[in-house]
């Protein structure tokens, strides 16, 4: 099978490498996903991989050399690997090997070989395709595993026996399950029973790999089914046991609650429909978190889960710690999230006080409108009616919300006097009184003591300061 590469937007750099490495009197071959996706009709990646059964290093430095301006070339002596970048392409030369492995590690012991023993220690088929360069066989398409038929069939097979492919490199598994989500693809029936064979050896990865992986099943079009694949083979109760933890449904005295897990995995798959905010989807990922650990059987009133929404939130921060994701304000985002999942939810009622509402407003900041998605992808009911009134009752709590906001500015909240203000007042240092006076203006501003200006602020701090003995200037 040939691919007609005249018509590829790189068909002028295909013929470039292809003339550098005759003039080398070396073989070249496009290898990998790059492969994959243009077989697939998918956009193709802007990372290229190529692979020839020579020196990567020196063909990268000689096609490098051909360029104008010439791009500067980075060289992995370890993994005899070189790459430069090329009009926003980021392309890498290897030279073809095998490998073996270790079995306390998945980093290989190298030696030179040949494209045919490149192919086999790709992790899948439909990665193991190559289309050389070369000038006698220019665009020919080389497949010894079937992956074309694979990619057809939408499989996910392994070149060689699975459980040694598994076994060999662990992150596999977790790639396996990656392409099945983000590709919609299925894993073999025998390569699926090998990673749940092999899935202790998912131990010896990092978790900044695993969490590579995890990551982009998040940010699939539908992550639950990835999530489901991690659940199945066993490597998402290594990997994230608090999630797992939710699995399950109680009964006492007739009672039941929920399976908090599928609950969840429901949610994160709604939300994915309404954003790409990797972050948003971790939300909803880990919004009952603290549902195992706080879950009680009450007489008269079954089954409770009292604060676990605060209980998820300080979860967050050991769970990110613990699985290596930043703990910068992505990690405030989602605790954020998790603390205030179910505030608005308490706000549904006629009788709300607008100071409710300010509250809300003040503690969800300018992540109020992601905090309403993450409640809307929380209705799960299979019900039309229930889940029409739902909906009505969240876009009747926005409203009233839109309403106190016009009126009290209270999101992302300044004071409406500084602190600097204050110590001219009353010819004040720095120290706790000057903090004491903001706290109360706030709490003034959100019970609608006074409202969010400058000269009620100033008044009513005079008014405050009398009261702790303070004397204006």
């Amino acid at each position: 099978m040939n691919i007609n590469l005249t018509q590829n937007k790189n068909f002028k750099l295909f013929k470039l490498i292809s003339e550098v490495a005759e003039k080398n009197d070396q073989t070249v071959f496009i290898v990998g996903g790059y492969v994959r996706d243009l077989l697939m009709k998918r956009k193709t990646p802007t990372d290229i991989d190529f692979v020839t059964e020579s020196n990567g290093m020196s063909l990268a430095k000689s096609i490098a050399s051909e360029i104008q301006p010439s791009p500067t070339v980075t060289i992995f002596k370890n993994y005899g690997t070189a790459m430069f970048k090329f009009q926003g392409l980021d392309l890498e030369f290897v030279g073809a090997r095998k490998e073996s492995y270790a079995e306390d590690s998945r980093k290989p012991s190298v030696e030179t070989g040949t494209l045919d023993d490149d192919q086999k220690r790709r992790d899948f088929t439909i990665n193991s395709l190559a289309i050389s360069l070369n000038k006698e066989n220019f665009g020919d398409l080389i497949d010894p595993f079937d992956g074309v038929l694979d990619i057809k069939k939408k499989i996910l097979r392994t070149p060689l026996e699975p459980s040694q492919t598994y076994s060999d490199d662990p992150l596999r598994m977790m790639r396996a399950i990656r392409f099945a989500s983000t590709l919609n693809f299925t894993i073999e029936e025998d390569s699926l029973k090998a990673i749940k064979q092999e899935v202790d050896r998912v131990k010896i990865v990092s978790m900044e790999r695993i969490m590579v992986e995890f990551n982009k099943i998040m940010l699939s079009e539908k992550p639950s089914v990835g999530l489901k694949l991690m659940e199945e083979t066993g490597i998402l109760d290594l990997v994230m046991p608090e999630l797992t933890a939710l699995k399950g449904i109680e009964e006492v005295d007739g009672q039941t609650h929920k399976d908090n897990f599928w609950h969840t995995l429901e949610v994160v798959d709604n939300i994915s429909k309404h954003t790409e905010n990797l972050w948003l989807r971790w939300a909803a990922l880990l919004h009952d978190v603290g549902k195992a650990p706080t879950k009680k059987f009450l007489d008269g009133s079954g089954w409770t889960f009292h604060g676990h929404e605060f209980l998820g939130s300080k979860m967050v921060k050991s769970l990110f710690y613990r699985l290596k994701l930043p703990l910068g304000n992505d990690m405030k985002y989602v605790q954020k999230l998790v603390k205030l999942s179910s505030r608005p939810i308490a706000l549904i009622d006629d009788g709300t006080s607008d100071s409710a509402l300010r509250r809300l407003l003040f503690d969800a900041g300018e992540d109020l409108e992601d905090l309403f998605i993450l409640n809307k992808a929380d209705i799960t009911t299979k019900n039309s009616s229930k889940q029409a009134k739902f909906k009505k009752n969240f876009e009747y709590v926005a409203s009233k919300i839109k309403e106190v906001e016009e009126k009290d500015q209270v999101r992302n909240f300044q004071p409406p006097i500084s602190g600097e203000e204050i110590m001219e007042l009353f010819n004040l240092k720095p120290g706790r009184e000057i903090g004491i006076l903001k706290e109360k203006v706030k709490e003034a501003i959100l019970e609608g003591e006074i409202g969010n200006d400058k000269d009620e602020a100033r008044n009513f701090v005079i008014k405050e300061g009398e009261t702790l003995g303070l004397i204006l200037a």
